[in-house]
């Protein structure tokens, strides 16, 4: 696709010049990452501040203060990108509990992972299992993020990773065991 390769193009640059590969990127990306950020936030109560557009923006600001990136290609940028968001949803979910605990409600691990201010202590668990799971295991970390929190389908994350369909497929099985694992060991203690 000559987008991907666009893509890829605009981000071998990045590291001579962030702000014009962020300025050529943008027109190409925007609206995939406005997706993604939709689908994290579905669910949100109407006033809350968080909105997509934000999510985006305030992840973009983050790409540019990243320092010294070496970007791969469009799926490596995807899953950065998700990475970035989920760690924004992290840090607005900690706020949120700082100011005002949690429902109690159950987090389910589904296929697709939403995020509301009323679960936000049930997102901190979460983030508590991603973060062990990339210790345990930081591929099927990286697997995990680009399938939910980056929307890329399995072909691609393959790609990205330089590694089977068989394999992310795998990963990704593992991953989600994992994760339920955590979740419950959570809800017991």
């Amino acid at each position: 696709m000559p987008q991907d390769n666009d893509i890829t193009r605009i981000l071998s640059n990045w590291e001579r010049d962030p702000a014009l590969a962020l300025e050529q990127l943008t027109p190409l990306v925007y609206s995939e990452l406005r997706r993604l950020a939709a689908a994290h936030l579905r669910g949100q109560r109407p006033d809350h501040t968080l909105q997509p557009t934000a999510l985006v923006h305030e992840a973009y600001l983050r790409l540019l203060g990243a320092d010294s990136m070496e970007w791969k290609d469009r799926g490596h940028f995807f899953g950065i990108a998700a990475r970035t968001m989920r760690l924004i949803l992290v840090d607005a979910a900690r706020k949120f509990n700082a100011e005002k605990r949690g429902s109690g409600k159950k987090l389910q691990f589904e296929d697709g992972i939403e995020y509301s201010a009323e679960q936000s202590g049930n997102f901190l668990e979460l983030d508590r299992a991603i973060e062990k799971l990339k210790e345990w295991d930081e591929r099927k970390c990286a697997v995990l993020e680009m399938k939910y929190f980056g929307g890329l389908e399995r072909e691609d994350i393959a790609q990205a990773l330089g590694v089977s369909l068989g394999t992310v497929k795998r990963d990704l099985s593992i991953a989600e065991a994992f994760l339920r694992k955590q979740l419950a060991d959570a809800t017991t203690v």
